[in-house]
């Protein structure tokens, strides 16, 4: 039987604060296969935002194991971090974050770029078809929908091939109508590329579309299902 492609281990992160050591990951297991979408419910608070960070290689944890595609994030540097969230990782945030000063074609090839891709713009261009917005390549962020950045934010994710996929509240500033676009847009291109997703969302009908539901409550998972 093959690994699975995310492991964590006993996965634990205390920060300081004024009032003493917070415990904001309290002993996490958790797997994810190759191509599986997984939704994280849970309150406010309760470290899925940190969970995803942690997968992310953007925060370390304090103790515990972070496996990813067959590689320990512990054991990397900063610098190795860095090429293999760049990779191997997408990230999809609540508010896009794209460069304002650069057109839509140009935020997505700039993974690619940094990959050395010598096809960085043609592909970023089929990236952007194939998000809807094949016509709306050289617009800048500020002269695009909210629904049409985050259609480049999933582009972008997407363009270097990641193997893992964050998405943290991608509708979040959406309308319902919107928001229901995008969620089509990104199960059909995260299933045709056969990424793996990780999807944090408090909208029980938007969870329930993916194959497994993991709640976790005060840094715990606290419930499963299918």
């Amino acid at each position: 039987m093959p690994s699975p492609l995310l492991t964590l281990t006993d996965v634990r992160l205390t920060l300081p604060s004024r009032a003493g050591p917070v415990d904001i990951l309290r002993g996490i297991d958790f797997g994810a296969e190759a191509g599986e979408a997984v939704g994280v419910v849970g309150p406010s608070g309760s470290g899925k935002t940190t969970l995803l960070l942690v997968v992310g290689g953007l925060e370390r944890p304090t103790s515990g194991s972070v496996r990813v595609n067959g590689h320990d994030l512990s054991a990397m540097s900063e610098d190795e971090l860095t090429v293999f969230r760049r990779d191997n990782i997408g990230f999809i945030f609540q508010s896009f974050h794209l460069i304002p000063t650069m057109t839509a074609l140009e935020n997505v090839a700039i993974p690619l770029e940094l990959k050395g891709s010598a096809n960085a713009f043609a592909t970023a261009s089929d990236k952007l078809a194939g998000a809807g917005l094949g016509h709306r390549l050289l617009h800048y962020p500020g002269q695009l929908s909210g629904g049409e950045q985050q259609r480049v934010a999933i582009a972008r994710a997407l363009a270097s091939g990641a193997r893992i996929l964050l998405a943290d509240e991608p509708t979040g500033n959406l309308d319902q109508e919107t928001g229901s676009e995008i969620i089509d847009l990104l199960f059909e291109l995260r299933s045709r590329q056969g990424t793996t997703l990780l999807l944090i969302t408090h909208d029980p009908a938007l969870a329930r579309r993916c194959s497994r539901i993991v709640e976790i409550r005060d840094g715990l998972i606290r419930g499963e299902r299918r």
